[in-house]
């Protein structure tokens, strides 16, 4: 499909979107992938900040400013996305759902409970409007590289999954995520937690038990900032280890597989954030979009045993991250009936393993969780 300067197809079909929110996930996560998918069109923001206002009208001068989502609805939108607080999801995609009879793009997490993501769902079904999640890291060239090597059964039966979201922060920064009250979502658990589970659960499948280590381990700190979860999957037995932290001096390998015929690591992050957040999107960086340097590729190791016999050490190529397929998906959503990028029923499941490993962790406690 060829696009147009406004973001239309070559039927002329587009998707007038919304976008609630112009901070860092406005900005940088949501109004350029919008902006440069075919068949979508960045038609309005909701934002109340001065600066803010003029920065959406130098980028995006087709797209009309206005300062509360009640003003969204006089638009003739077909969607909208919501890159706004944690606490402000719920109350904004019920607005979205039954005051504007429009399809919703929520980003993660879905809501602060498992109970409230199902009266969403719930909410959307009723009003027969699709609603998805922005679990965009289903499309890391990393995740997609294990993805593919799980599938191909490239490393054997898979014993032990890790996986880690660390940084050195260690002074507690003043935003919505670190000061949020309890019930509003707030830390590293809900901001990093939800992709982790995601993606372990994308890889093997529903959770059997949970066991977890919740901490706010800096001066000051009132929300989660260190998090380690241990999930049993029901098939297979597999073990994930996930790790968020905020306070990792010592940063570890972002994928680590053990399987019974080889193993694989790989260090670093997708590029796709650090290119979003320096300006650029798929658009203006073309072939180098979400592509890793061979130097930066994973490490494949062969099952041979302490005393040698096993394969050497091989270099897999990372795949290219593809942030803009969860847009891309949408569009066809919006236009053309397709199922939604990410089912939010996903989203609600990881939100109950969220609730597990926060009751695991107060009650040193292994929590069964069903399918």
């Amino acid at each position: 499909m060829a696009q147009g300067a406004d973001g239309d197809i070559a039927d002329g079909r587009v998707a007038r979107i919304g976008l609630v929110g112009f901070g860092v996930a406005g900005s940088a996560f949501h109004a350029p992938l919008i902006h440069t998918t075919p068949g979508l069109e960045l038609a309005a923001v909701v934002v109340r900040d001065p600066g803010r206002a003029a920065a959406v009208r130098a980028r995006y001068p087709g797209a009309e400013v206005v300062p509360a989502v009640e003003d969204l609805w006089r638009l003739g939108l077909d969607a909208v996305t919501l890159a706004t607080p944690n606490a402000t999801h719920v109350p904004l995609a019920l607005s979205a759902i039954e005051d504007g009879g429009v399809g919703v793009v929520v980003d993660k997490p879905l809501a602060p409970t498992a109970e409230q993501g199902r009266q969403l769902v719930a909410a959307a079904a009723a009003r027969g409007v699709p609603l998805t999640v922005y679990l965009n890291r289903r499309w890391d060239g990393d995740f997609l590289t294990v993805q593919q090597l799980v599938a191909d059964g490239a490393l054997g039966s898979i014993r032990r999954f890790e996986s880690r979201f660390e940084r050195w922060r260690p002074d507690v920064v003043d935003s919505w995520k670190e000061r949020a009250a309890p019930g509003e979502a707030g830390g590293i658990l809900f901001d990093l937690g939800p992709h982790l589970i995601d993606q372990a659960v994308q890889l093997f499948g529903p959770v059997s038990q949970v066991y977890a280590e919740v901490a706010a381990t800096r001066t000051g700190a009132t929300n989660a900032d260190d998090v380690f979860l241990a999930l049993r999957h029901s098939a297979g037995g597999v073990l994930s280890h996930l790790y968020a932290s905020a306070v990792a001096a010592d940063l570890g390998p972002r994928f680590r597989l053990l399987g019974d015929a080889g193993g694989y690591s790989v260090r670093g992050l997708d590029p796709q954030e650090a290119q979003l957040r320096s300006g650029a999107d798929p658009s203006s960086a073309g072939a180098e979009w979400g592509r890793v340097p061979p130097a930066s590729w994973g490490v494949r190791s062969g099952a041979g045993g302490d005393s040698g016999g096993g394969e050497s050490p091989v270099r897999v190529p990372t795949r290219p991250g593809d942030y803009g397929e969860f847009y891309r998906r949408w569009a066809a959503t919006l236009l053309e009936g397709a199922p939604v990028p990410v089912d939010p029923s996903d989203a609600v499941y990881g939100l109950t393993i969220v609730e597990a490993a926060v009751r695991a962790s107060s009650d040193r406690l292994i929590v069964a969780v069903g399918p």
